[in-house]
């Protein structure tokens, strides 16, 4: 955790296919129970979407590498992906402050099965609001939210609960 010096910034054109290489490796990683054919059908559909999406990149100052990057839909995580060789180094962890300290309340969706994710969430102070079922892949799936200690009581607001990842 903070052994080398680092920056969060917002994506920038050149940094699309480091980070939808990053998307795809880290989602084949993570989701083993979900066949690497549905990420890789995938991957051109969401690369399109990184430059309208709100997305915030990890990136070392020496050497320049993108290690991880958060996605954002308003309130809505849309996943935090962190290279293979560079987790548990504090960069989830890091990523996910940086927009705690933009945003009041938050929430995400996560696989069932994706337990280093989900106990992750859960130091992080995030709660399960409820389950559902990903309809594209049929995989159980977790809501979870997390509201800033200064506004308690603010996830009652949130919006689109139902939201589709």
């Amino acid at each position: 955790m903070g052994y080398y010096k680092h920056m969060i910034r917002k994506l920038q054109e050149n940094d699309i296919n480091c980070v939808a290489d990053l998307w795809l490796a880290a989602n084949i990683q993570a989701h083993s129970f979900i066949p690497a054919a549905y990420w890789k059908k995938h991957y051109e559909p969401v690369k399109e979407m990184f430059l309208q999406a709100q997305l915030y990149v990890f990136e070392q100052e020496t050497g320049h590498t993108i290690d991880g990057f958060i996605g954002m839909d308003e309130d809505y995580i849309a996943g935090i992906f962190v290279r293979s060789q560079a987790q548990s180094h504090g960069i989830g962890r890091q990523l996910l402050d940086y927009v705690k300290r933009q945003k009041n309340c938050l929430h995400l969706h996560v696989y069932c099965k994706n337990t280093r994710a989900v106990r992750f969430y859960q130091r992080e102070h995030f709660h399960i609001r409820c389950e559902d079922i990903d309809r594209q892949t049929g995989e159980k799936e977790l809501l979870m939210t997390w509201q800033s200690p200064a506004n308690p009581g603010i996830e009652r607001m949130l919006p689109g609960l139902g939201h589709q990842k």
